[in-house]
């Protein structure tokens, strides 16, 4: 199944001995590991925080294993159990942000070799694009933000005069969507205020 975590992947994982995947049985996501390390810290922490649902700081073994599932990333319980066991520091119920970044890095090189698959810095804002413009049509419409934000489970998800704010906070020509310059130039700037 297409995005499926397969046991024997994060059992190596735990280990940190992982065979990178050659490039022509898989084409790695451009977006797992970002080129500059301050945007790859900074939507790390978005992601932590999102999975983090109760605001503990910590990802419990059960809220990485519902996000996964609520992002369609298929991965068995027991096999995910053990391997975040191992990266979560004595003393803890889950995994602090820290150890989170750890099992990242550690997955990616797993996945995808020591240099991550880096790619350009277009084809990687381009990807993250792309999760939000379903359709397609190269715009980012209030609804598909409000269906991504809904997936992740996010409150400012379900007010639509929210979202239509948030696409108007960004919608230089005011057309009611936020084309790829725009989100482009959203990103560039949240990078830059970290």
């Amino acid at each position: 199944m297409a995005g499926a975590i397969t046991s024997s992947t994060l059992a190596q994982a735990s280990t940190g001995k992982l065979p990178p995947l050659k490039a022509s049985l898989t084409s790695p996501s451009p977006s797992f590991r970002l080129r500059s390390s301050s945007l790859n810290s900074l939507r790390l922490r978005r992601v932590f925080d999102l999975f983090d649902q109760n605001g503990d700081e910590e990802i419990t073994t059960e809220e990485l294993y519902l996000a996964l599932d609520r992002l369609g990333l298929s991965v068995d319980r027991s096999d995910l159990c053990t391997v975040v066991s191992c990266y979560i520091r004595p003393g803890r119920i889950g995994l602090d942000f820290d150890s989170f970044c750890t099992l990242h890095r550690d997955l990616g090189d797993a996945v995808f070799g020591n240099d991550g698959g880096l790619r350009e810095e277009e084809a990687e804002m381009r990807e993250a694009f792309g999760v939000f413009d379903d359709d397609g049509d190269g715009f980012i419409s209030a609804k598909e933000l409000q269906d991504v934000l809904g997936k992740l489970g996010l409150n400012e998800g379900r007010s639509i005069e929210q979202i239509k704010q948030m696409i108007g906070s960004v919608d230089r020509d005011h057309d009611g969507r936020v084309d790829f310059f725009e989100f482009r130039s959203m990103m560039k700037a949240i990078a830059v205020r970290t």
